[in-house]
């Protein structure tokens, strides 16, 4: 059942709000005074709090309610609560509102609209308590996760990447290939490290190789090594990186850019887990984990020639798909502010731009991007004006891909305001009433 704390010494209006508040089925609880209130608080489930702005005798300047409610805000952070005033407190509840009191009244209220405020907090208390559960739930996974496997410190919030994290943890064992397909800068790599810190060649070494920044000429060189003359400029034997990995992994980042040759030749190795050094007849055999990854559609290069489909099936073990940036808003703030470091803050309005703004270089574009916000800002906060991210206006992000933590962002930023919000989000004012609308959200 809901639940309703008065805090107030008037016997006569906590009589009054419980008959009310019993006719629309919610529980209601009463304090005489401040101290007893923030008791129940710790003992009882309570879904929304309703105070006095003056107990002492004599007093009507609202200061018992401004330290009241600062009392209530330091330990219940979420907790909704409605401000009791007379006309000479009036002021002081006006500032509370400005710092996060959910409305005020005054007396004498008007029953049927304090009915309605009261439901319609209570509707939003639900929705932030279910959304609280489950964060406290993505929490607690991602603990044990991090307490079972080594996760190599990456950062992340949202269920898709806890998805792909989980499962580079459940098959690092397993002595197959992986792919990790995704966008660049998605992180691709780091699934790469997690896949190796937690395989059983863990004690090896991890070498990457950019299949795509090496000329195709040299790629065999880079792979299978070279002996002395092999090529201009091989003025002694070199090893190549499956030598390099030998009782490890091999990451090959960009497959998809692998020339032909060298993709048949790497089907071979694959194979037999023989090879034979540019410029020898010698044949010479590896142990290694290979990882790959990609951001080009492979089968559609199949299709066009240029990907050997029996290659992409002997990498394509197991394929670990990462979404981008854009695609896991919940990422943005958490990934933004381990960039930044400790000591570094995030106004509002640099929030606000970060869920806006369509990111198409991921996640190393937003580390570019807090490491300039870093050396532009004046102080320790942040602000829009500091990232140098392009107006809403040349974002190509669909509005309609806006997360409600961006839209909330913008109107803390906006004070409340809800044609600055819509103008910084890139919306019309319509559009973001249907959003607030959709999404719960409390202006």
């Amino acid at each position: 059942m809901r639940s309703i704390l008065v805090i107030d010494d008037n016997p006569g209006v906590a009589d009054a709000l419980r008959l009310l508040f019993t006719l629309h089925d919610i529980r209601t609880l009463a304090a005489a005074d401040p101290a007893r209130g923030l008791d129940l608080l710790q003992t009882e489930e309570v879904d929304l709090v309703i105070a006095d702005m003056n107990f002492s005798a004599d007093t009507t300047s609202g200061e018992d309610g401004v330290a009241l409610f600062r009392q209530i805000r330091e330990h219940h952070a979420d907790l909704p609560v409605i401000l009791l005033t007379a006309w000479t407190s009036l002021e002081s509840a006006v500032q509370l509102i400005k710092a996060g009191a959910a409305d005020y009244v005054a007396k004498p209220w008007d029953d049927a609209k304090l009915i309605a405020t009261v439901e319609n907090l209570l509707e939003l208390s639900d929705s932030a308590r279910e959304r609280g559960r489950q964060r406290r739930e993505r929490r607690k996974r991602r603990e044990q996760l991090a307490a079972k496997y080594d996760l190599r410190g990456i950062v992340f919030a949202s269920d898709a990447m806890e998805r792909a994290v989980e499962m580079a943890c459940q098959v690092a064992r397993a002595d197959v290939p992986v792919l990790i397909t995704g966008p660049n800068g998605a992180g691709k790599e780091r699934i790469a490290e997690i896949l190796h810190a937690n395989s059983a060649v863990s004690g090896g070494a991890f070498v990457a190789l950019n299949c795509g920044a090496v000329p195709a000429d040299l790629i065999e060189a880079e792979l299978f090594g070279a002996d002395a003359g092999a090529y201009t400029g091989a003025n002694r034997a070199r090893e190549g990186r499956f030598e390099l990995a030998d009782g490890g992994t091999l990451f090959l980042d960009e497959v998809g850019n692998l020339p032909l040759a060298g993709q048949v030749k790497l089907l071979r190795v694959l194979e037999t887990g023989e090879f034979q050094r540019l410029g020898s007849s010698r044949t010479r055999s590896s142990r290694v984990r290979v990882l790959s990854a990609t951001n080009a559609d492979l089968p559609a290069l199949i299709q066009g020639g240029l990907f050997r489909e029996d290659l992409y099936y002997r990498l394509n073990v197991i394929e670990i798909g990462l979404p981008a940036l854009a695609e896991r808003p919940e990422d943005i703030a958490v990934l933004a502010e381990h960039f930044l470091g400790p000591g570094v803050q995030l106004a509002d309005d640099a929030l606000a731009a970060l869920h806006a703004h369509a990111w198409p270089g991921n996640v190393r574009e937003l580390r570019n991007a807090m490491e300039r916000a870093r050396l532009m800002s004046r102080d320790a906060v942040i602000r829009a004006a500091d990232l140098g991210l392009p107006p809403p206006a040349r974002r190509s992000r669909e509005p309609d891909e806006l997360a409600p933590p961006a839209i909330e962002a913008a109107l803390r930023a906006a004070g409340g305001n809800v044609s600055r919000a819509a103008q910084a989000l890139g919306l019309s004012r319509q559009a973001l009433y249907r959003r607030i609308e959709r999404y719960g959200l409390r202006v």
